[in-house]
């Protein structure tokens, strides 16, 4: 009694067409009201054989059931609905709303008969004839997949009745011309495709295992997820189909083809799978594995299993004891759902002695609590008595949730969209035709079709606040949540809401996930699962394609010399920046050192003391030459040039410090031209005393001409003339493309090298020739004049020290080419200094050797007497 005060408008009349169809329903609910809204649930699955057409159908054995328990709530959903908007004077105010549910029995020749059921009532079914004028169907709710909407969608196109579909994803390749009157109460598809796509990109699991439905709609999961794997880099590490049990007599065939597919979860090494399927698929996993390993070994195993939205946790009451933990840390996507509240308090008045004309309440409570009620509709084997004292809260959730799922949650809300059009016709029709006047009469003569341009464009917030819209193709957009399962061993779980993709967020957030909620299978020891093909390449080693496999399967190589890689599965190493070399590892960059040709170091050091202690031999020997000017063998061999070349020397020994220290823009711009000047001047000095030796011997013959060229001026001018020439090419290089220095980032890879630019190579090669011309025409005088007479023997050193002068530079282009950094300068220091050293020692150490230490032979009687 109690209850019917608080249920006030679930008025039961019985209709006045008594079935007497040849195919018997078992289950349905009948409410009366003055408009009726029709449901179609999937509850019970009777075990239909394939027709042999040797009897009559009404012949064949439905037996006992299995239940999905859990399902009931789609039934209570809808009624509980029903009642809040009959209790609610804001809408449809003088209007009651009725409803009949039935059952699609999970098969097509029940699902079409129960849909004529809901379109037309007599003794034998007559179709486009209805028996009760009182029975004013306006829409149907229904069904939980698309194979059941589509056949209640063959019905009702033709009637033009509104079909709000609260578990199926329309596929892509039907267009809505095709269903036009048929409406989705679930989100996009496409955006769980792409939650579960960003879910294994957050985890990093790329090697993964693909099991879908052998229908329709499994072909179109394999066929969007394969190109969705492959535009983000994961892999299909196997593709199963899970058979589609349509009669029981095929149960056998079934169970070989889950055979099948069991043997290859336990024996490939991939940690995650992705299951697509239907309500029912989840009952004939756990029902082959445990025909395959009734001692439940598969406890062990240790998988992620990733559900999508048309699936449910779900076991029938036959399999309430059996261990589900192979399931445990299950990740489900679902239709986005809340908390409605008064539901819980409504469900507490679900006991018997409930509603009689509730075809579906003894199934299930008898189903749950294995028991027996007084007068039940379907006999169980068992005795025992169903007390009314049993308890819903005390079912295990794979059996019944008090908490609202998203399939209920979307049949809620479609109550609440039909309750909203047909609010909305209401006041058109009342401000258009002013004929309220009686209850009935208001609605009365209300098609169903009226009712589609209201329901296009419907667009309301819910009892919870929450936006319910339309969009194109009569889609309702809407988030998905991710759903964590943690079984435990008394056969209950916990649902735990870990996340959510919601395809309106910005780009990049459209997955919220709390990984720290998240409980995986005891198998991981709560450490995050690993779904890869092979092991992790490691910061300083790149993938590397392991042909004859899928991309996903790869090679770990270490990164070639000057690349590094920071982060784990780099595809391709990278170079450091270019004041960065890598570490010993790879893994990492170490900032360059600045360096030049110091005299701190070694090298710079040794060049420097060289060069210093050749300065002050030359210095030494000038003096010399200085001290005894007036000795025959100095006068002999121009003193003045001797001079010059001299000083050129201690010129050339000194610029050479310039290479040395850090090079500066002042610096750089001196060394390179003073080298070509000194060592152009010295060349030049040589060549002079070369020609004039030549020279002064052919001009002892009686009347030559060549005596009034011997003198201090032709050697002046083949001075200034080959010198002041390289000196002009040095102004055309400093005032065209001047040295400047510059940081030599890739010549030594842990070095940054401080050097001069040369500005253009092209002139410093300028100068080098000059004095590589300058040299050989020096050479090639000097050999010519190497046997003249013993007093004018000087030509015979001039030559040894051209050849040493020209085998120091030749060896110098390739040397110096070949070099870089600190190396180079080195180098050229050390060609200067040995082609100096060349230059003193050949021309010089003779005649030394006489003024030093053979004094006795420098005197004019001994040069006149070697000479007769």
């Amino acid at each position: 009694m109690l209850f019917f005060l608080l249920f006030p408008l679930f008025r039961v009349k019985s209709l006045p067409c008594h079935p007497g169809e040849p195919i018997p329903v078992p289950n349905e609910w009948y409410q009366q009201g003055d408009l009726i809204i029709g449901g179609m649930v999937s509850m019970a699955n009777y075990h239909f054989n394939e027709l042999s057409f040797q009897q009559h159908p009404s012949q064949e054995y439905f037996g006992n059931p299995e239940v999905l328990t859990k399902f009931y709530q789609h039934v209570l959903s809808l009624a509980f609905a029903v009642k809040e908007i009959n209790e609610n004077p804001k809408i449809l105010s003088n209007i009651t709303l009725g409803f009949h549910i039935h059952d699609s029995y999970y098969n097509a020749m029940m699902t079409y008969r129960t849909t004529m059921d809901l379109l037309f009532r007599s003794e034998r079914f007559v179709p486009n004839y209805k028996c009760d004028i009182r029975k004013n169907l306006i829409s149907i709710i229904g069904g939980l997949s698309f194979e059941t909407s589509s056949y209640i969608a063959d019905f009702v196109q033709f009637h033009k009745i509104p079909q709000l579909t609260y578990g199926s994803f329309t596929p892509q390749d039907i267009h809505s011309a095709e269903i036009p009157f048929y409406y989705s109460m679930v989100p996009n598809e496409s955006t769980q495709y792409i939650g579960i796509i960003l879910l294994l990109q957050h985890f990093g699991w790329i090697w993964v295992g693909l099991l879908a439905i052998d229908n329709r709609h499994g072909d179109y999961f394999l066929q969007t997820m394969e190109s969705l794997f492959s535009q983000h880099g994961i892999c299909s590490a196997c593709t199963q189909r899970i058979p589609f049990l349509t009669y029981w007599d095929k149960l056998f065939e079934m169970l070989e083809k889950g055979k099948t597919i069991y043997d290859q979860i336990t024996t490939e090494k991939i940690s995650t799978f992705i299951i697509c399927g239907e309500s029912l698929s989840i009952i004939w996993v756990t029902s082959i594995i445990f025909w395959i390993d009734p001692g439940l070994g598969q406890s062990s195993l240790g998988k992620v299993w990733i559900m999508t939205a048309q699936m449910d946790y779900i076991l029938t009451g036959m399999q309430r004891k059996w261990d589900r933990q192979f399931f445990d840390g299950a990740i489900f996507f679902t239709i986005h759902s809340k908390e409605i509240p008064g539901f819980k308090e409504f469900l507490k008045f679900i006991k018997p002695p409930w509603i009689q004309q509730d075809g579906f309440f003894p199934l299930f409570w008898e189903q749950v609590f294995d028991c027996s009620l007084p007068s039940p509709p379907v006999t169980l084997l068992d005795d025992d008595t169903c007390t009314g004292e049993e308890k819903l809260e005390d079912i295990p959730g794979a059996l019944f949730e008090a908490q609202l799922t998203g399939h209920s949650y979307s049949i809620y809300n479609a109550i609440y969209v039909l309750a909203q059009g047909l609010h909305a016709l209401s006041l058109l029709q009342y401000n258009h035709r002013h004929l309220v006047k009686h209850k009935l009469s208001e609605y009365e003569g209300v098609q169903p079709w009226q009712l589609h341009q209201f329901l296009k464009s419907i667009k309301f917030n819910n009892s919870l606040g929450e936006a319910i819209v339309f969009y194109d193709q009569k889609k309702m957009e809407g988030i998905f949540d991710i759903i964590n399962i943690v079984t435990f061993p008394n056969s209950t779980f916990q649902r735990r809401k870990v996340g959510k993709v919601d395809p309106d967020a910005l780009s990049g957030k459209e997955l919220v996930i709390n990984e720290d909620m998240i409980v995986w299978h005891r198998s991981f020891n709560q450490v995050l699962p690993f779904s890869l093909c092979n092991e992790h390449c490691h910061p300083g080693y790149q993938k590397r394609k392991n042909e004859g496999k899928k991309f996903c399967c790869y090679d770990c190589v270490p990164c070639p010399e000057g690349k590094i890689s920071k982060e784990m599965d780099t595809v391709a190493c990278f170079q450091c920046p270019d004041d960065q070399y890598p570490n010993h590892k790879k893994d990492g960059c170490i900032m360059k050192t600045i360096t030049f040709l110091s005299y701190e170091e070694p090298l710079g050091l040794s060049l420097a003391t060289v060069a210093i202690l050749f300065f002050l031999t030359t210095t030494w020997v000038l003096g010399i030459f200085i001290k005894h000017k007036d000795s025959p063998i100095v006068k002999a061999n121009n003193r003045e040039l001797t001079y010059i070349l001299l000083i050129s020397l201690l010129l050339c020994f000194f610029c050479s410090l310039l290479f040395i220290g850090q090079p500066r823009r002042v610096i750089c711009l001196l060394r390179q031209s003073a080298f070509g000047f000194t060592f152009s001047l010295s060349i030049s000095c040589v060549l002079a005393k070369t020609i004039l030796v030549s020279l002064a011997f052919k001009a002892t013959k009686p009347g030559s001409w060549i005596r009034t060229w011997v003198g201090k001026r032709l050697a002046v001018f083949i001075v200034l003339f080959c010198s002041l020439f390289q000196t002009n090419i040095c102004i055309v290089w400093l005032s065209t493309s001047p040295p400047f220095p510059e940081l030599d980032m890739h010549s030594v890879p842990e070095e940054m090298v401080l050097q001069c630019n040369e500005g253009s190579f092209f002139m410093f090669y300028c100068v080098l020739s000059y004095m590589a011309l300058l040299s050989f025409a020096s050479f090639l005088v000097a050999f010519q004049a190497r046997n003249l007479p013993d007093s004018f023997n000087e030509a015979k050193f001039i030559t040894f020290s051209m050849l040493a002068f020209c085998t120091v530079w030749v060896s110098f282009v390739p040397t110096y080419l070949s070099t870089r950094g600190k190396a180079m300068v080195a180098v050229e220091i050390f060609s200067i200094l040995s082609s100096s050293a060349g230059l003193l020692s050949c021309i010089f150490s003779p005649k030394c050797y006489i003024i030093v230490l053979r004094p006795d032979l420098n005197n004019r009687e001994q040069l006149i007497r070697r000479h007769v």
